[in-house]
């Protein structure tokens, strides 16, 4: 172990923290990324990482940490923490870590345990029964969160599928043009959801209920029209591009949804959040026909996308059986685990 200094404080930044507390929480998550991510998976960017430290999450507050560097000289951070606590009804006993990285370099000096000795408590002081955060499956983060009571709680494959070369030109697929029974048709937006669409569209995602989640406590947020605008008006303010594809069914309600963000400016790589189809319209191949015309919308907006990831879980067939069909490809194996800190 090196005979540098061992870091002896934890720091908690404010809601607004500044362009030079911003610069030193970024240079220890994309150095960490660097280290502990297989090559050719993007980090986090600049906007990314700013949107998070400024902006909450819906039905959330967040809690920053930081340690600074051990040296005493200003040159940032050896470790961050962000801690999400959840405010809906369903999940006001669990809390998320969105965040907790240590500077390659100033590994196994207490970083991290310092940073986690500080979540328990305010934690504790928050009155929650547990905490989750997401871990690659054999990564030194999952040895770290196994050693102190974190065990695996849904099982998730990061699928990842090609949509355009490195020239921006459309990648080829087999997957023909999405197609909609008769009666249906395609509603979509980018950015936050127009008023008009708001409580259709929350109809439509409270289809996510169902949608398997282990043995985790934290449970899907219930949405209605107020909830959900927020949510992606959140989005939207953290620096990111959101694009939303929706089904209107016969009868005028939303039938299937889905939804991909860019975090930052620039990004190759878009993350697929939530894709869901309403119970009573399922076997139509609507979660099909959406995801193919999200592989549109983003080729139309000329963005410069390349490729969409998502999570599925191993449980949930349906959904790895549309994203088999429409190229996508097994890339990494991660898992949310989830750790007790208050008995009942």
């Amino acid at each position: 172990m090196s005979d540098l200094p061992r870091p002896g404080v934890v720091e908690r930044l404010s809601s607004t923290p500044s362009e030079t507390e911003i610069d030193a929480w970024h240079a220890v998550v994309t150095a960490a990324h660097r280290h502990d991510m297989p090559a050719g998976v993007p980090g986090p960017g600049r906007v990314e990482t700013a949107g998070q430290l400024r902006v909450p999450a819906a039905r959330s507050r967040i809690v920053r940490l930081a340690v600074p560097s051990p040296g005493g000289d200003g040159d940032g951070y050896a470790g961050v923490a962000l801690i999400r606590l959840f405010e809906d009804d369903v999940n006001r006993r669990t809390a998320w870590i969105g965040r907790l990285a240590v500077r390659p370099d100033q590994r196994r000096r207490g970083v991290g345990s310092l940073l986690w000795d500080e979540i328990r408590a305010v934690l504790e002081r928050e009155q929650r029964d547990s905490v989750s955060l997401e871990l690659e499956i054999g990564s030194v983060g999952e040895q770290f969160a196994k050693e102190r009571g974190f065990a695996c709680g849904l099982q998730l494959v990061l699928y990842v599928q090609r949509i355009a070369d490195e020239d921006g030109d459309a990648a080829g697929d087999e997957t023909g043009a999405p197609e909609l029974p008769d009666g249906y048709r395609f509603v979509e937006w980018t950015g936050t959801v127009p008023a008009a669409n708001a409580a259709l569209f929350a109809g439509v995602r409270n289809a996510m209920a169902d949608a398997p989640m282990g043995e985790l406590d934290q449970q899907p947020m219930q949405w209605d029209a107020e909830s959900i605008t927020a949510a992606q008006r959140g989005f939207v303010e953290r620096g990111g591009h959101l694009f939303t594809v929706t089904v209107a069914a016969p009868d005028g309600t939303y039938a299937a949804l889905t939804e991909v963000g860019v975090r930052s400016p620039g990004d190759l790589r878009a993350q697929q959040y939530e894709t869901a189809v309403a119970p009573a319209h399922r076997g139509l191949g609507l979660g099909r026909a959406v995801k193919l015309r999200m592989v549109q919308l983003l080729r139309a907006q000329e963005t410069p996308v390349r490729e969409i990831c998502t999570h599925v879980a191993d449980d949930n067939g349906p959904m790895r059986a549309v994203n088999k069909l429409l190229g996508y490809r097994p890339e990494r194996s991660v898992g949310i685990f989830q750790a007790k800190v208050m008995e009942r």
